[in-house]
């Protein structure tokens, strides 16, 4: 029997070099984004939504320091660094219209260079494109593009309220922030590899719309920084290289924000954070080297209404706390005695499958160092997490195929809720905070409602896995909700649900509807009705705490026959490629796929975004 050669590989760049002279490989060259704006269309209830334009972004061609590998071998076994598809951060510097008032808000021309010669006397940046470092006031927070939050959401208590260690330092200044502390365009750090900035930087950024998008999006081992509301917005005003880590994630603080500062926080497959202010280019490391989870970070998210904190999932299913101006140190678990919730109660350390284990906790008196608090969850990756709109509230969801619903102010578990199959991809919640979705690795959007502890309704359509999900409040009210997906299948789902229109599962039919900040804090003692032991998943059982043996906060997965199932309203290819980020603005829908197409869809011009506007 013959058997193949494995193919051909160039174990150093000087032999790729060779093999590109000698005509058997092609030049790694590094490119523009392209703008086009490509003919297509789909018709919706409400009327035809149009493409707009297609951004595709420029994909990194590999670091010099890495071998390029033509035609890999697919029996490879070489561990690949953890990749992620193109997501976006939106960022508006200006307070923008609430959705349509039938519905009430319950809080939530560059020139690149042919070569990629990266040596660090390389020049990186432009004269004209430094701005003052001074910061100014205030910024609002409110939801990029969505609704803005009511005066319900700002009245939950901040992350971790009564320890006074976490207060911020104050300034002389209060109107001006703090910036990172190093010059990213002066940099030679071995993990950033270059940095380019437009050569009109500081003209674009003053001559456009107050009201205009900002982007932030990841392309590989890339990062952009773009202006949506530019005629030549494929003309990046940021772009960073960095050197073999992948950004998996990455966030934008809306109570910081203001035109003069704006705190980007990133997370990479190497497990390391940067926090970087765009305007004056300046970033600060953090979890260097992984010194407190050497673990890629799946997805990180500023804690809502802090200045500093932000918390980080990493994939071995341990959430950390972070806070962006202090130094990193060696994390060490603590003592159980030194975990007081300062209410007088302690923070036990269990089995993760039963509650959440506290690693350290937010009132611990020991904060003059990273991590500000650790939770343990899950021995697997954790996929996505999102803060529910009044502020009290994480759903966080894992590749063991849960859900879990946390007051991450008290850190305490309220609810796990269970895949029908595989793990759970990604996760939401409505504006109004009553309903959560799921998108899971078994091709269905789940729709639970955490205040009856009910599944409420599966969603078919796609054809594989999903990986993105977001309501859009301007086509939502109390009654009636619209959200979108998008998944592996290249597909981009859109659905209407009315909750008077699905039928009730017969163990929570029993049940009064609530808002999930009126009935959470009973959640824990909610009984699973109608179940039996041989349904409860082996590997993710939880019991409630304090012994209380005949309640149980794990909620087994639902027969089929016991809920409803609901077929979307469109379903429509978009792309080429596997989807990663959808995102409703008022003007229209977005979404992004792992090659690095932002695709901009129109409303029709007679829907209600358009003409309550």
């Amino acid at each position: 029997m013959f058997v193949l050669p494995p193919p051909p590989r160039y174990p150093t760049q000087a032999a790729y070099n060779a093999a590109v002279a000698a005509g058997h490989a092609t030049p790694m060259i590094e490119t523009n984004n392209i703008l086009s704006k490509p003919e297509d269309q789909f018709l919706a209830g409400e009327g035809i939504y149009i493409l707009k334009e297609d951004l595709l972004l420029a994909t990194p061609p590999p670091h010099p320091s890495e071998a390029p590998i033509v035609n890999p071998n697919p029996l490879a076994t070489t561990p690949q660094p953890a990749t992620a598809g193109t997501r976006v951060s939106l960022l508006s510097l200006e307070t923008r219209a609430p959705p349509p008032a039938l519905f009430k808000l319950t809080p939530t021309t560059t020139t690149l260079s042919p070569s990629i010669a990266e040596h660090p006397s390389e020049g990186r940046y432009s004269n004209d494109a430094k701005l003052s470092s001074d910061g100014e006031g205030r910024g609002t927070s409110v939801s990029d593009g969505g609704p803005s939050t009511s005066a319900t959401a700002t009245s939950a208590p901040a992350f971790g309220d009564g320890n006074a260690l976490l207060a911020p330092e104050k300034t002389k200044d209060p109107n001006k922030r703090r910036k990172p502390k190093n010059n990213m365009t002066k940099s030679n750090s071995s993990f950033i590899s270059r940095v380019i900035i437009n050569e009109a930087f500081s003209k674009k950024l003053s001559d456009r719309p107050g009201d205009g998008l900002f982007a932030f999006a990841n392309i590989n081992r890339a990062f952009q920084w773009l202006d949506m509301s530019s005629s030549t917005k494929a003309d990046y005003l940021t772009k960073i290289l960095f050197t073999k880590a992948h950004c998996l994630s990455h966030d934008v603080n809306l109570v910081t924000k203001s035109p003069s500062h704006i705190d980007i926080i990133m997370g990479f497959s190497t497990g390391e954070i940067i926090w970087w202010e765009p305007v004056s280019q300046r970033y600060t490391r953090l979890n260097k080297n992984g010194v407190i989870n050497k673990t890629p970070v799946s997805q990180i998210r500023w804690i809502p209404g802090a200045e500093n904190l932000f918390l980080a999932a990493h994939m071995d299913g341990t959430l950390v706390v972070y806070d962006k101006e202090k130094e990193d140190a060696i994390f060490n678990p603590e003592e159980e005695e030194n975990k007081s919730n300062g209410e007088g109660t302690t923070a036990k350390v269990v089995d993760h499958y039963k509650a959440i284990n506290v690693l350290k906790s937010v009132h611990s008196k020991n904060q003059k160092s990273n991590p500000v608090a650790v939770w343990k969850l899950s021995n697997q990756r954790i996929n996505a997490l999102e803060f529910s709109p009044d502020n009290r509230h994480l759903a966080v969801v894992s590749e063991d195929g849960t859900m879990r619903i946390i007051d991450y102010l008290k850190e305490e578990l309220f609810g796990v809720y269970n895949a029908y199959y595989g793990g759970f991809t990604c996760v939401c919640w409505s504006p109004d905070g009553k309903y959560v979705l799921t998108g899971g690795q078994d091709d269905l959007i789940s729709i639970w409602c955490p205040s009856e502890t009910a599944l409420i309704a599966r969603c078919q359509g796609h054809q594989s896995w999903v990986t993105s999900l977001a309501f859009d409040p301007w086509r939502c009210d109390e009654r009636n909700y619209r959200f979108g997906s998008v998944g592996e299948d290249c597909r981009l789902c859109l659905w209407d649900f009315n909750v008077g229109m699905l039928h009730k599962p017969k163990a929570t039919s029993s049940r009064q509807r609530g808002s999930v900040s009126s009935r959470l804090p009973v959640l824990h003692r909610a009984e699973t009705q109608g179940t039996s032991a041989s349904r409860l998943r082996s590997d993710s059982t939880v019991s409630a705490a304090d012994g209380e043996e005949e309640n149980t906060i794990n909620h087994p997965v639902e027969p089929l026959s016991r809920t409803a199932i609901l077929p979307p309203v469109l379903t429509k290819v978009v792309d080429k490629d596997p989807l990663s980020w959808i995102e409703f603005t008022e003007e229209a829908i977005m979404t992004s796929c792992k090659i690095g197409h932002i695709r901009t869809w129109s409303r029709p011009s007679d829907s209600p975004a358009q003409t309550d506007s």
